[in-house]
């Protein structure tokens, strides 16, 4: 019986690393987690992307969002490695409908990056809410749009009523630079509570 060889594009753990650290990549409908979760892979990302079709009017609030054409059903998922410590990212879908997914992938999290979308602010009040409930710490970063108003962070903390110890960070999900700046900044508050990870 003949065996199949590994692909030749597979990026292992490198044997440098001591420890993983689980993270959630949230947010709404539309705010940039697939994008956010990409950007900053060091593998290439799974995604389960569909189309969205005609079901979706009236169910997915499309507002601002013209240019929207696929959504995530289930997650996204990447890594990327710093030092001896490499970061699993799970990017949660942003409809309330696939919710159930929540619990499995929140299981064993160590903490969260929840993305927000200053054009549609008050919908991220429903994905903190579900984050606080699991009792995952996390970190804020505002979704810079083309296009799109820049408020002051404090505005936003504010509008959003975090608490002053949250992290609260503008990034664009887009720059590889960004994102990795946004995900330092959460893993920075995690380990000053070390019993957590």
């Amino acid at each position: 019986m003949g065996s199949v060889s590994s692909p030749e594009n597979v990026t292992y753990l490198p044997t440098t690393v001591t420890r993983t650290v689980k993270l959630l990549v949230s947010g709404h409908f539309g705010v940039g987690k697939t994008t956010f979760v990409a950007s900053v892979s060091e593998i290439d990302p799974l995604r389960t992307e569909e189309p969205m079709t005609q079901e979706s009017v009236g169910i997915d609030d499309l507002q601002g969002l013209p240019e929207k054409t696929h959504t995530t059903v289930a997650m996204d998922f990447g890594r990327i490695t710093f030092s001896r410590t490499a970061l699993y990212l799970f990017g949660t879908p942003g409809q309330n409908r696939f919710g159930y997914l929540w619990d499995e992938l929140a299981r064993g999290a160590h903490g969260a990056l929840v993305l927000v979308d200053t054009r549609r602010l008050e919908q991220s009040d429903d994905v903190l809410a579900a984050i606080e409930r699991r009792g995952l710490r996390y970190a804020v970063a505002v979704n810079q749009f083309d296009g799109s108003a820049r408020f002051p962070l404090e505005e936003v903390r504010e509008a959003l009523d975090l608490d002053p110890a949250t992290p609260l960070i503008s990034c664009d999900a887009r720059n590889r630079t960004s994102s990795l700046h946004t995900l330092i900044t959460l893993f920075e508050h995690l380990i000053r509570q070390p019993e957590h990870l």
